[in-house]
């Protein structure tokens, strides 16, 4: 697993004529995931797959591609 101090410093690209991932959705499951590393408290990665985001058009929202991508090294490594 990776640790709090890294899930909380992860950065992403701002969108804002494409869609996106809405930035506080984003920042508040990022956030409950270091808190759970610093709890030692149980995150499933069946709980990080079915993480949804509400989407964003014509308004800023986080690289979807960038998220995912990182949501998917946590769940790589949680095996």
């Amino acid at each position: 697993m990776l640790t709090s101090a890294e899930i909380r410093s992860t950065t992403f690209s701002v969108t804002r004529w494409r869609e996106g991932y809405d930035r506080a959705e984003v920042d508040a499951f990022l956030a409950r995931l270091a808190l759970a590393v610093d709890t030692h408290t149980t995150v499933t990665s069946l709980e990080i797959v079915n993480a949804r985001f509400q989407p964003t058009k014509f308004r800023e929202g986080y690289n979807q591609n960038q998220v995912d991508d990182f949501l998917d090294r946590i769940v790589e490594s949680l095996k």
